[in-house]
Order: C-alpha cells, then structure tokens, then sequence
C-alpha cells in the first residue's frame, strides 16, 4: 500500500480585524497602574507618617513625668493663723482639706462638677470629640471663650503632672497622661482624684478644703447652693473667688445650676430655689500687715514640711475698728491736712500682746508695716523716758523744774507756744509738753547716756543719739516698741515683749518701782485731764498718754492706754512731706479715742 503523504501544518495569515471589533489590551491599564502607584507610596508614606509620630511621641514623652506618682501629694505646708477666739483670719501655703472617697461627698458637689466641666464624663474614653466640637461651637458663637473642652480627665493630668503652660508639648504629653489615667483608674477613682486636688483658690487644693475655707464646712455637707458656688471655681479660681468677687461667685454659681437643670441632675425649680440660697459668709479678718508679721515669726516654730495651725493674740473686733477709724481719719480730715499713712498698733499692757495691728492706710496697696518696720522721730511722745529717769533719781511729780530759756552750746530749745511759764511742777511740765523743762530734767538726771539706758530698760532697742536733744524726741523708733515701752507706766512697772502669738515668748520683768510706776500713771493722766492730750479723754474712762509732734508737722503720735491696753498711734507721710498743722494732741488723740470708745 502506498504511503499517505505526511500532514503539512498549513498557516494561514490572518483576518484582518473588523473596523467594529475593538483590539483586546495588551497591558494593564493606565487607571490600573495608577491606582497601584497610589496604593504603593499610600503604604510608604503611611509606614514613614507612623515613624514619624512614634518618633514625635518619644520625643514629647521623653521627660514625661512619672505616671505611678498619680496619687503623691506635692504641695506647700500650709500654715493657718487663728485670731484669739479661734477664728481663721490668714492662710499661707497649700491648704489641703480631708481626702474623701466619692461615697463621701455630699451627692450634688460632683452631679455639679459632672454637669457643668463634662457631661459625658461617664461614657468617653478620656478624650471627648464631641464635647470639643461643642465648646468650638459656643465659643466662636459667643465671640469668646466661655466653654472649655477639656474633660475631667483632661483636667486630673495637667493637675497632678503638669503646667497651664499653652504648648504643643503639654498638650501632647496630657493626652498620653489621659489615656494613663483612664486605663489605670476606674471613672470613680479618676473624679475622685479630681474633687480631692483640683485648686479653688487661696491656696485651698480640694473641694474638702475649699468648703471649709468659704463656707466653714465640710464637703460632706454642703448645700447644692454651695455645691454650685465650689463647682464654678476651678475654671478661674481668682475670678470667681467668693471672698474677691462674690457677684462673679454668684453668677457662675448660677451657670452650674442651669448645667445641671441641662444634664437631667435636678429641676428647674431646684435650681431656682439653690440659686435664692446662695450666700457668703464673712471671710477672714485678714489683717495683712499683722499676718505677714506673725507668719515671720513663726517660721523658727513650725516644723518642716508639715502643716500648722497658730492661735495668734489678735483681737479681730477691735482690728476690724482700728482698720475702719484709720481709713475714715485719712479719707477725711487727714486729707485736707496733707496726712497720706499712718500706723496703730494695739496691746495688752500687762503681757505684751498685740489685740490689733494696723501697718498702713491699704494693705494690698502698701503691704509695708510701718507699725513695725518704719523708724520716726517721736518728738515729746519720748519725754516720759526722761520724767521716768528724773524720778529714779530722786524726784517727785510735786518737785519743780523751771521753763524759762536755755541755751546749750549753739542749740537754744524753745516751746511750741513760744511762752514761758516760769517754775512749774514736773506733772504740769508733761501735760503741757513743755520743752525746755523736759531738757533740764535730762541734764539734772544724768545726761542722754541716762535717758537712753531708761529707755532700752523699757524695751527701746533703737541707737538714740548721745546729746540733750534727745529729751525732745530726736531719735528715731518704732511705734510697736514705743507702745510697749509704755507698759511698765501702767502695769506695775514690768516689761513686755510685743507678741503676736498665744503664748508669751517672755515672762514680764520687773524693770522700775511700781511707786514710780505710779507717779508715771499720774503725770500721764494729768496730760489727757489737762494738758495737750484732752482730745484722746473718753467719758467715764481712765485715760492716759502723751502726745508728740516733730518739726513742722513730719511725724504726729499719741501713745496712751484705756481700760488695761496700750494704743500707740502715728500719723505721717512716708516721704518726710509735712502735714499742715497736725499735732499730737490733735488727729492722733482723736483717733486714739475713735478706737478706745470700743474696748471693752
């Protein structure tokens, strides 16, 4: 048979395409390449943009302050002064009231904080998206910034780890502080951390110690009225600081009432009736000048790094009339007659203790003490130093001493009437004040040296000047050590030691006679029955004292004692400016009898 012929693959060349037939790609698409393009450097850049973030975050978190110290209290010791009867009248340094469990405050002081600083406080994780959108919202509505958004947690880590400073650092590093927070403590525990540190001014740290310092009760028992007052301080502690601006503390007392009718925690009608309730009891004394100088004080006294509590001498009645009679005095008469400062100081004549201090006419204008700090000439109001030592020399009030001229080298001393009276009696001679006796009872009682040692047996600490001058006042003293000096004249001739302190830091000392002591009481109360100091006499009272006055009128005092205590009174400029006409028996003896009508 013959052979088939072999199969020859045949080609055939192709159809042309249709001109209606589309040619299939031969490659992905342009859209295709692009998007995987998109999707390949996305992914690049999203690795590259989390490198960056952990590398910002290491960086902000690098001297992030340690998380676990959450509960550490650092503070300032406080130091808390009481007037005589108990009451608060000063604080210094941090006060820290007692740390509550939430179960122990009064039910509406947190519904109140909840509803006005974050009501979703319960049901975000630490940061509020939404509570934020919302402040945008009402602030830039307002055209001002009247809600913040931050939470509560927010606020417990700037307030235990950091600053108010606005960076972009703090404000990472509290972010990170609050996710701590929220993952380490319960919602309880982090409000509870909030009520027992957050700061509501005067140093006060904690609703416990705020509720005690304005309202003199726990935070276990205040009202919703006064719920709502402590609830608006943390947003501007100064601002609405009950104490500094009771209208601001009312006003905002009443925003937390609305937030809470808001949040569902009370009605309308509640909120009305808290809001009629709101009322400040009146705060401390606060007598600055007399605080500042027990704080000094005490600073040997108190132990460190631990909180005080000091029962001070003051008495807070006749502190709050010495304070009210200098400003009348000085916005009134003392204006017209150039007098700008002045200075009381009150004291017990038989321990030293100081009842009231009076530093200057506006404390938070002037906080310079002048009662204590400031050094006068005290012109005759030092003459009872020079009658004292002419007595312990052997005279008597009944002996004479003459006025008439004298002349000591180129000093030729003159009294202020410019009138002669001839002989007089050592007890007329001090009521009415007279000059040139009180230098001849120097020179015949041993000299200045004598008069001068007199006066540091009393208490007078000052350099005095070593010349017949001083008989008239020429040195320069304090009035607190001035007044005190008074003391053995009217207490049986013992020294005190000036002390603010509820307890006396020295025994009274003998240092004269009491029947000198007598004879000083008798002169110095002929000078207020008859002499230049009638204007200090209070009816039906034993008034005593002695007036002085430097030239031209620089200095005025009236140094005298009523019904057991001493009342140092000065009057004066504090740049040496004269006052027209101003005498000690003048403004001074008024305003010593002001305040010596109200001791009891």
């Amino acid at each position: 048979m013959p052979r088939p012929a072999p199969t020859v693959p045949r080609f055939y060349p192709p159809e042309p395409a249709s001109r209606a037939t589309p040619i299939a790609p031969a490659a992905p698409s342009r859209r295709r390449r692009v998007l995987f393009w998109l999707l390949r450097w996305g992914f690049i850049a999203s690795v590259w943009l989390t490198l960056a973030a952990a590398v910002m975050l290491l960086w902000y978190a690098r001297d992030l302050p340690r998380p676990e110290s959450a509960l550490d209290a650092v503070r300032r010791p406080s130091l808390t002064l009481e007037d005589r009867s108990g009451r608060v009248i000063a604080t210094f340094g941090d006060l820290v009231g007692e740390p509550l469990r939430l179960k122990d405050f009064a039910p509406a002081l947190p519904a109140a904080v909840v509803a006005v600083e974050d009501r979703r406080f319960w049901n975000h994780p630490g940061i509020d998206p939404v509570g934020l959108l919302r402040a945008v919202w009402v602030n830039l509505t307002a055209g001002r910034v009247v809600q913040g958004g931050s939470t509560l947690t927010q606020q417990v880590a700037k307030t235990l780890f950091l600053t108010n400073a606005r960076t972009t650092k703090r404000k990472v590093q509290e972010l990170l502080l609050t996710l701590w927070l929220e993952r380490h403590f319960s919602k309880k525990e982090i409000l509870e951390i909030y009520l027992n540190r957050v700061y509501l001014g005067s140093g006060a740290w904690g609703m416990d110690a705020a509720a005690k310092m304005y309202f003199g009760v726990s935070a276990r028992r205040v009202t919703l009225a006064q719920a709502a007052v402590l609830a608006g301080l943390p947003r501007a502690p100064s601002r609405f600081n009950p104490r500094v601006n009771p209208g601001a503390a009312l006003a905002r007392a009443k925003e937390v009432l609305g937030a809470m009718v808001d949040a569902g925690a009370i009605t309308s009608d509640q909120a009305q009736a808290a809001a009629a309730q709101i009322a400040f009891p009146p705060g401390p004394v606060a007598p600055g000048w007399f605080a500042d100088w027990i704080a000094e004080q005490s600073q040997a006294l108190l132990a460190p790094d631990a909180d005080a509590v000091l029962r001070t001498t003051l008495d807070s009645r006749t502190q709050a009339v010495a304070e009210a009679r200098m400003t009348a005095l000085l916005d009134g008469p003392g204006m017209a007659a150039n007098v700008s400062q002045g200075a009381v100081v009150v004291i017990d004549a038989a321990t030293g203790a100081v009842r009231a201090m009076v530093g200057g006419k506006n404390f938070r204008e002037s906080p310079y003490n002048r009662a204590v700090l400031a050094r006068r000439q005290p012109g005759s109001s030092f003459k009872p130093f020079v009658y004292l030592t002419a007595l312990e020399k052997g005279m008597t009030p009944d002996d004479t001493v003459l006025d008439g001229p004298i002349r000591i080298g180129n000093w030729s001393p003159a009294d202020f009437e410019h009138r002669y009276l001839g002989e007089v009696t050592l007890e007329e001679a001090l009521a009415q004040s007279i000059n040139t006796a009180s230098v001849r009872l120097l020179l015949r009682a041993g000299g200045a040296k004598a008069v001068a040692a007199t006066a540091a047996r009393l208490g007078i600490t000052d350099k005095l000047p070593n010349n017949a001058s001083l008989a008239l006042g020429t040195g320069e003293v304090g009035l607190l050590e001035l007044t005190a000096a008074y003391a053995p004249f009217f207490n049986g001739g013992l020294r005190v030691v000036p002390h603010g302190l509820d307890r006396t830091p020295h025994q009274p000392e003998p240092v004269i006679d009491p029947d000198q002591a007598a004879m000083m009481a008798r002169m110095l109360g002929a000078v207020v029955a008859r002499g230049t100091g009638r204007a200090a006499a209070v009816p039906g009272r034993l008034v005593a004292g002695k007036t002085g006055t430097t030239q031209d009128s620089r200095d005025a005092w009236f140094i005298g004692s009523v019904r057991g205590v001493l009342i140092g009174v000065w009057l004066g400029n504090d740049d040496n400016q004269p006052m027209k006409g101003v005498v000690g028996g003048g403004l001074p003896a008024r305003l010593f009898h002001d305040i010596a009508i109200s001791i009891d």
